[in-house]
């Protein structure tokens, strides 16, 4: 049998439990960091430090007291670059620096797409926002303003006036960790997708793609994706290939991927794209659920030492596998939850494998203003597209929050 590791993931919220309970399934020990008592990760661990992750002296001292043998974390941008600081400081296998800032910085992210011959939408790096001013009049049309490195849609606008501008940029900047740049750049028309993957040693694999839809009242969030290993209306080989070109160029020798791309006039366009799986159970369920593989069995035996390749090739029998992640509407403009009809079809319904809802009777709800804002999705998955569409309609149809 493998000798046990100590292996430190951070954060330590619910979105890292599913790795941490296969790193437990597999014999080995757990250290968890976060700042604040989260009693249902807590439970699930061998030791855990109360602290911001980034206190990197505390974090640093509390891994070699500990003896620290891997260091992991999974669907959160903002660990990955502490995740190559601690990996060098710990001796142990994980992204270098450079490669941790490229899957994070979206201003590096152009300039590598640009590098490689990839399209791209015309950018600007902005410290202040007269830069971005100037991009908003030579592109005649709305753009888009981000943080260089922030997650979950903090500070995403899109704006289409000077005034519009003025009022979020400050705001935008203020989500920058590591850089305090704003990246402007020309909105992209057309439909958005998702495209999570696995990089081995010698090749990145594609492990599930999804088409998009976003909520009426903010455009920029998600409210649903749609996964299927083929689409009629679009080429996924292509999109394939680009995110490919990306990876493959990169330094990253192993990992899962996340990535967002938009297609307009059928060109296929980097939005962003991460070293880690894609949030709220993408990694941890869908990803699994569209292939058969055990993904976290290989990140954790590459974390722990043993970087080896793998085939995640598709397997004929899980082709036509489909999913979807949906997030629940606030009703109306939000209000105080009266009632939750419908959970016993939730927790009934094969097909649906997982759910979670982020308030309960007497909370206030509101639209969410963010990805984390969010109020509340579904995860369900079924063998073909008229199921899954067939369970979609009924969860929209019996389950409803009442006000």
């Amino acid at each position: 049998m493998e000798k046990s590791k100590i292996i430190m993931v951070l954060p330590g919220t619910i979105w890292q439990l599913a790795l941490v309970d296969k790193i437990k399934e597999m014999g080995h020990k757990v250290l968890v960091v976060n700042p604040t008592p989260n009693p249902l990760t807590f439970s699930h661990v061998d030791g855990y430090l109360q602290s911001d992750i980034f206190d990197k002296d505390k974090v640093i001292a509390y891994g070699k007291k500990n003896h620290v043998n891997a260091i992991m974390s999974d669907e959160c941008d903002i660990a990955m670059n502490l995740i190559a600081e601690l990996g060098r400081e710990f001796g142990v296998p994980a992204l270098d620096e450079y490669t941790a800032r490229l899957y994070t910085d979206k201003f590096l992210m152009r300039e590598f797409s640009k590098k490689l011959g990839l399209k791209y939408p015309e950018y600007r790096c902005c410290k202040v926002v007269e830069e971005a001013i100037e991009l908003l009049h030579e592109v005649s049309g709305p753009i888009i303003i981000k943080p260089l490195d922030s997650n979950a849609s903090h500070g995403v606008f899109k704006v289409s006036t000077e005034d519009e501008l003025r009022k979020k940029f400050e705001e935008s900047l203020s989500f920058s960790r590591y850089s305090k740049y704003v990246l402007a750049e020309r909105f992209i028309k057309g439909v958005e997708f998702t495209i999570d993957g696995v990089k081995t040693p010698s090749t990145h694999y594609t492990l599930a793609i999804s088409e998009k839809k976003h909520f009426q009242h903010n455009e920029n969030i998600a409210n649903e994706l749609f996964f299927t290993h083929s689409n009629e209306r679009f080429d996924y080989a292509t999109l394939r290939h680009i995110n490919d070109t990306f990876i493959m160029h990169s330094n990253l020798q192993f990992g899962f991927t996340h990535a967002e791309y938009k297609c307009e006039d059928g060109e296929f366009y980097l939005i962003e794209i991460a070293a880690r799986g894609g949030g709220n159970m993408i990694s941890s369920v869908i990803t699994q659920y569209m292939t058969g593989y055990d993904t976290y069995r290989y990140l954790i035996e590459c974390a722990t030492g043993d970087i080896h390749d793998q085939d995640f090739s598709l397997r004929p029998e899980y082709s036509n596998r489909v999913a979807v992640l949906k997030f629940f509407s606030t009703p109306h403009d939000g209000g105080i939850v009266r009632d939750i009809v419908g959970l016993d079809y939730l927790n009934l319904e094969p097909d649906i494998i997982q759910y979670k809802l982020n308030f309960g009777i007497g909370d206030a709800i509101r639209q969410a203003s963010n990805d984390s804002a969010r109020i509340g999705f579904y995860i369900a998955g079924s063998e073909s597209v008229e199921r899954l569409k067939e369970v979609m309609s009924n969860v929209e149809r019996r389950f409803k929050i009442i006000l």
